[in-house]
């Protein structure tokens, strides 16, 4: 803007008032530098469209001068353009200055979708597609069968069962409801065999699901995630309809917002585990009771201790509720894997390059905000982060759990564990996981790292159509993944550019080797070994089937199943292991067996049971303690939380003892074993240490533990001449969270001392 006596001032030097659509300041929406045709800017907005975007303008400025034009990522050729060698063809936009905000009329006008609608644009748009080697991809299902699909799930039957979102942030924005009648769980059918739906049936329809979620298919169940609300809908007699709506928790807030409530999913150890974002706030029982988790705390977001987005797990009637990880942003999805790992995504605050994965250890904080005070992440505070991908996430505190992996800017969405066979090599038992943002479906091959894991990207799916939003993927009973693409040309945010309803898109496509063609697996559950063979799925809702039949059996079973516990299949063995100590009067046979196994998932997984079922923990805990293995360590520190007794505090030190004094997600296990008893059992360590605390794990545990008598060894390191800079910051930080007590006090007393001389 240029005022009268030709003072200049840039738009982006100006917070805006309005903004509606996705809008990065000084960078394209997937973070590079803004480049119209050959010539690049410095200052700028990227936005999707469609976008409105408002400014209070100063006093004394009367002119406006605005370049706009298409992101050289949407055309790849523009760089190379002049401005007169533009063809007709070359993608166009909208441009409209305003002097005061437009009303609704303009606000409600759809973005014109008229050339992408239908089976015959979704077949075209396959020809923009990358594929990674060996794999391809097929059209399984387009409008007007679906539209803007939020989530899916595949049944043991390879139906495909899809939330809609056409009435997507229906009660905020302009283009109100959509579809009056509400939105659907829509089955989607290929009844011919031709790898291409042909047969649709709404399972249910409603208002009260508008923009679900998530979904979880469960024989005849399903279980659907729409705040403030998550439903069991039930087919009672048969014919693919639901006939029955129950509610399995209530009272969650984030209601029509991207960062409610999301999916459920079925975990080997026939739990369901399931996340919601930062807008979620809290949990509730159908009749608005809170929920207490099984250490008797409410799940609510107050910072007692629980702040932002959550991942959870209950019992499939939603009793016994627990917290597995907290101080999330908004974690779309969460997967488990057959050892009983964890793992999802998390956005970060958009335009931040900080969209991370994680393995959720068990009752971690993950540190969107300060644990503390619940202040924002770009709040200052001691020993702060230079990189703002640590910062956001508060790596430098002591209490959060170290991140897989960061992969910078992006909309994470739908993620699963690829427990199948059919894919190469390289993505089995892996990670394959969707982002709407970088319009990427990719595999995270995972490797262990000390206590922790390491992971890099492996591209699966990518594409030019700047209309392809992958927001879920999924693994059928063929071992074939099917994907769901919301196809817009946003990413959500609270906006779409689909906002005509005759016209509105949405695909779900299929990646299976080249020439592969669908298979028709047909399961039965009437014996032991038909419910193992279905068990071994890599679909969930098969293994859910499975599971549940074999858990009725009990004994009967016993025999089956230990053939697959004796096979050399490590992820089968897990998975049959999980039932036979679940078979009454076995658990203790099963977990020594399986605490004495030659392979270290195998003990992890065995030590989780054990948990689980009340054995004595601390007798395995015994047993492996001195494990050669970081990660089954990891795991016995952790099930130490909350136990009080003296045999608890010494096999903490004796776990103590072997950290290496690098690896952070060995010291964190370390510390949520010590919750509840951080005095305790760190005055047994340091009586076993002595003198010999002054080391660099020594110094690190010290700055971990938070127990009251720490704060003097804090104090210490403090004043040690020796000490770096960089290390002081980072124990007077730690003297945030211990908690205020005479021994604290003391250790500062003598720091202002020491000051002072």
């Amino acid at each position: 803007m240029i005022s009268a006596n030709g003072k200049e001032v840039s738009l982006s030097d100006i917070t805006p008032i309005v903004v509606t659509g996705d809008v990065y300041l000084n960078k394209t929406v997937s973070g590079k530098r803004l480049q119209i045709l050959s010539k690049t800017y410095a200052h700028g907005f990227g936005t999707t469209a469609p976008c409105l975007v408002g400014f209070n303008v100063p006093d004394g400025y009367g002119r406006l001068y605005i370049k706009a034009g298409i992101d050289v990522s949407v055309d790849p050729n523009a760089s190379k353009k002049k401005q007169e060698d533009v063809p007709a063809t070359s993608p166009k936009i909208e441009f409209a200055v305003f002097t005061e905000q437009p009303g609704q009329e303009f606000l409600k006008q759809p973005f014109n979708t008229t050339q992408r609608y239908g089976l015959a644009a979704a077949q075209a748009s396959l020809k923009d597609f990358k594929v990674a080697d060996g794999l391809e991809v097929s059209l399984f299902a387009a409008e007007p069968m679906l539209r803007n699909p939020t989530d899916i799930d595949v049944d043991a039957q390879g139906r495909v069962w899809v939330c809609e979102g056409v009435n997507y942030r229906s009660t905020f924005q302009p283009w109100g409801v959509l579809r009056p009648a509400g939105d659907r769980i829509v089955v989607l059918e290929d009844t011919d065999g031709n790898g291409l739906a042909d047969k649709e049936t709404t399972f249910y329809q409603g208002p009260e699901i508008n923009s679900a979620l998530g979904i979880c298919v469960l024989g005849n169940k399903a279980i659907v995630s729409r705040s403030p609300d998550v439903f069991v809908f039930t087919d009672t007699d048969g014919d693919g309809k639901a006939d029955k709506k129950e509610i399995l928790f209530s009272g969650i807030s984030g209601v029509d917002h991207d960062h409610g409530v999301h999916t459920f999913t079925f975990g080997p150890d026939g739990k369901l585990y399931f996340n919601f974002g930062n807008e979620s706030k809290q949990l509730k029982r159908a009749d608005g009771s809170p929920v207490l988790d099984v250490d008797g705390r409410e799940v609510a977001a107050v910072g007692k201790p629980y702040r932002n987005g959550m991942v959870l797990r209950c019992n499939v009637d939603g009793s016994e509720v627990e917290v597995l990880g907290y101080n999330f942003r908004n974690p779309y999805e969460a997967c488990v894997d057959s050892f009983g790992t964890v793992w999802q995504s998390d956005n970060d605050d958009d335009g931040n390059k900080a969209v991370r994965l994680n393995y959720i250890m068990e009752h971690g904080n993950y540190g969107f905000y300060d644990e503390l005070t619940g202040a924002g992440w770009n709040q200052n505070r001691s020993n702060m982060e230079e990189e703002i991908p640590l910062r956001h996430w508060h790596q430098n505190d002591p209490g959060v759990v170290p991140n897989l992996l960061i992969t910078g800017a992006g909309a994470p969405t739908g993620i699963t564990i690829y427990e199948g066979k059919l894919l190469p090599k390289i993505y089995q038992n892996q990670i394959i996981h969707c982002d709407a943002g970088t319009r990427i479906v990719r595999c995270y091959p995972v490797q262990p790292a000390g206590a922790g894991y390491e992971a890099h990207p492996v591209d699966i799916l990518t594409t030019s159509d700047a209309w392809f939003r992958p927001s879920d993927v999924c693994v059928a009973p063929d071992g074939s993944l099917y994907v769901a693409d919301w196809n817009d040309a946003g990413v959500g945010g609270h906006n779409m550019a689909d906002r005509d309803f005759a016209t509105m898109t949405g695909r779900i496509y299929r990646i299976a080797p080249k020439g592969n063609k669908p298979a028709t697996i047909k399961y039965e559950f009437n014996t032991a070994a038909q419910c193992v063979q279905a068990l071994n799925s890599p679909n969930n809702a098969a293994r859910y089937l499975a599971w549940t039949k074999l858990h009725d059996m009990k004994a009967n079973a016993e025999k089956t199943l230990v053939r697959d516990w004796q096979g050399k299949d490590e992820r089968l063995r897990a998975r049959a292991l999980q039932l036979l100590a679940r078979i009454p009067g076995k658990a203790d046979k099963y977990i020594r067996a399986g605490i004495a196994d030659a392979n270290p998932d195998i003990r992890v997984a065995s030590v989780r049971i054990a948990r689980a079922l009340n054995v004595d923990v601390l007798s395995c805990v015994e047993k492996l303690a001195r494990d050669p293995n970081a990660q089954v360590r990891r795991q016995c520190a952790i099930v130490l939380r909350h136990n009080p007794s003296d045999r608890a505090a010494q096999l903490w030190a004796l776990l103590a003892h072997q950290y290496d004094g690098r690896d952070r997600w060995y010291l964190e296990a370390l510390g949520i074993g010590a919750q509840g008893n951080e005095e305790k059992f760190f005055s047994v360590w340091m009586s076993e240490m002595g003198t010999h605390w002054n080391s660099p794990a020594g110094h690190n545990l010290i700055w971990r533990s938070r127990a009251p008598s720490s704060a003097a060894y804090l104090a210490k390191i403090i004043a040690d001449p020796k000490t770096s800079d960089t290390e002081r910051a980072r124990c007077f930080r730690a003297f945030d969270f211990i908690p205020d007590s005479p021994q604290k006090n003391s250790a500062l007393v003598e720091l202002l001392a020491v000051a002072s001389n």
